[in-house]
């Protein structure tokens, strides 16, 4: 089941189910609304197949190509990226060893945009080092302290998509300015329920700009693991259904490549993970 949420007319934000043929929403609407709000609502009750069994039979009313998209979890309590987890150059401190521990950080409010929404390239000088990341994000469908590793994928509700917008230069300053300039990550276009992955390390990246692909891994190539990251970060957290966790991002963003290659106005970036989707979006000027 893939769910997504949208901003409605009367400036509420619904969410929905895709129909089988991906290219049409059933809205979840009247009572089933009331009372599951939002998608992070619905995981907050554990009442999926409830809403699959609802959606079942019912005819999707909303073109998917006509829907104002916000990221699938937009009113998560926690939204946690991982930094450094596939075997790559750093693209602020260049050829380094891999990683000993996990590291961490967190994206603000504000940050993160849905699919075909813009990406918003800051006024120079801070426009010159704009970058791209395709990572794959976990949900959390079910909460917990201290989650063994055996245990994780009981935890994981479905699946999305994030690119984890950067501007390098100020990643230098500090990883949070660096990662939470306005509008410049994006995260869906929908959440994937985990019964739909029947491998999740062989899930797959294709990361396009303008249409070449600069970005190629599976999710078997991470450093640590869906598992030691949920346990990892469920040591010091109490994670809740709605979470999610962006698992970092292979070799191929702009800081990483000889020659660099950074985010310009005009610029499309396709990040796609099999059995997911493709999030989608355009690079544009700062307003201001």
């Amino acid at each position: 089941m893939k769910l997504v949420s949208y901003q409605r007319a009367d400036d509420g934000i619904g969410f929905g189910v895709v129909d089988a043929n991906a290219d049409a929403l059933i809205p979840v609407e009247g009572d089933m609304l009331v009372r599951y709000g939002s998608i992070r609502a619905l995981l907050e009750t554990g009442d999926e197949d409830e809403l699959r069994a609802w959606a079942d039979g019912r005819e999707p009313s909303l073109p998917l190509d006509s829907l104002d998209y916000v990221p699938p979890l937009w009113n998560a309590e926690k939204v946690i990226c991982i930094g450094v987890n596939y075997p790559k150059r750093h693209p602020i401190h260049g050829d380094v060893p891999p990683p000993e521990h996990i590291s961490t950080f967190n994206k603000f409010p504000g940050s993160v945009v849905g699919h075909g929404k813009p990406l918003i390239q800051p006024p120079a000088p801070m426009s010159d080092t704009m970058d791209y990341e395709g990572e794959l994000v976990v949900v959390i469908g079910r909460g917990g302290r201290f989650i063994p590793k055996e245990q994780a994928f009981d935890h994981i509700a479905g699946y999305t998509i994030m690119n984890d917008g950067s501007v390098r230069e100020w990643q230098k300053h500090s990883v949070p300015a660096g990662k939470n300039f306005a509008g410049m990550s994006s995260c869906g276009p929908w959440m994937v329920t985990a019964d739909e992955i029947l491998d999740p390390f062989a899930m797959r990246l294709s990361t396009r700009l303008n249409g070449e692909e600069v970005q190629s891994a599976k999710a078997g190539d991470m450093i640590f693991d869906i598992p030691t990251l949920i346990n990892y970060v469920s040591g010091f957290l109490h994670l809740a259904p709605g979470d999610i966790i962006s698992t970092g991002s292979p070799e191929g963003s702009g800081a990483s490549r000889q020659p660099q290659r950074f985010l310009k106005p005009g610029d499309e970036l396709e990040i796609e993970w099999s059995g997911v989707g493709t999030l989608k979006n355009r690079v544009v000027a700062s307003p201001v």
